[in-house]
């Protein structure tokens, strides 16, 4: 692993998955993040957010820029691991049985039959519509207790940014096993009803970003107006802390 802007990222995608097989062989659970901009932003302006982030196992990076970034600043090649990436592999592998928490029956009932055409497993796993509430309201314990009776080892959580985080810290000291990972939007991806992701070449052009932002004008607006105010300090705070850095993370061309 290795820190970035204050956030812990794992870059290497067999060490992702071989953290998952490993901690679900340990008792407990955990959880992992998936990095994008709006929670990079909510990190360095939130102390007590980092702390939710950067206790989880590691954060994946869901950013394009992020790895322009630290190629800028370090001479470093990073690459970008989505979360819909990781949520359509480890779905394909059809190693875990899974459990699926979000905000909509809309979108949960045709995800699962969109995700049973490659992994029929899929069609007897728990979907459950969480209730649209304060992160503090949940019934943590009621829903750990859901979780364990269906034998769930994986559990995917899209409640969006930065609750979705702030949700599986408080459901970690509840759960006896498992291993929760914090997808977004994957959902509405996946189901078709909507939210489609930007086309492959916008993801490697990095515009993204530009996609959302003409999809959801009166979300992503307010989102990316923050991060660009923001981005300039993190830069320089980054670019400052570099000697440090350049003598302790592995080096890539």
């Amino acid at each position: 692993m290795e820190t970035y802007f204050n956030i812990r990222y794992e870059f290497d995608r067999d060490a992702v998955h071989a953290g998952i097989a490993k901690r679900l062989t340990q008792p407990g659970s955990d959880y992992i993040c998936v990095a994008d901009g709006v929670i990079l932003d909510n990190v360095n302006s939130n102390p007590d957010y980092r702390k939710v982030v950067n206790g989880s196992m590691f954060s994946i990076c869901d950013s394009s820029f992020v790895p322009l970034y630290i190629r800028w600043i370090y001479g470093l090649k990073r690459t970008q691991m989505c979360g819909s990436e990781i949520f359509e592999t480890i779905i394909k592998q059809r190693k875990y049985r899974m459990c699926f928490l979000g905000t909509a029956k809309k979108i949960l009932k045709p995800l699962r039959n969109r995700l049973s055409r490659f992994n029929p497993d899929v069609k007897n796993m728990l979907f459950y519509e969480l209730p649209f509430c304060e992160v503090d309201e949940f019934d943590y314990e009621a829903i750990a207790k859901m979780i364990e009776a269906d034998g769930s080892s994986i559990i995917w959580v899209a409640l969006g940014a930065p609750k979705q985080e702030m949700f599986m810290a408080k459901l970690k000291q509840y759960l006896s096993h498992g291993v929760m990972i914090a997808v977004g939007a994957a959902f509405k991806f996946f189901s078709g009803v909507s939210s489609k992701r930007a086309p492959k070449w916008m993801v490697k052009s990095h515009l993204e970003f530009a996609y959302r932002l003409c999809s959801e004008p009166s979300k992503q607006f307010k989102r990316c107006r923050s991060i660009v105010t923001h981005l300039p300090k993190l830069l320089l705070m980054e670019y400052k802390n570099r000697r440090h850095k350049l003598h302790s993370v592995p080096q890539g061309v």
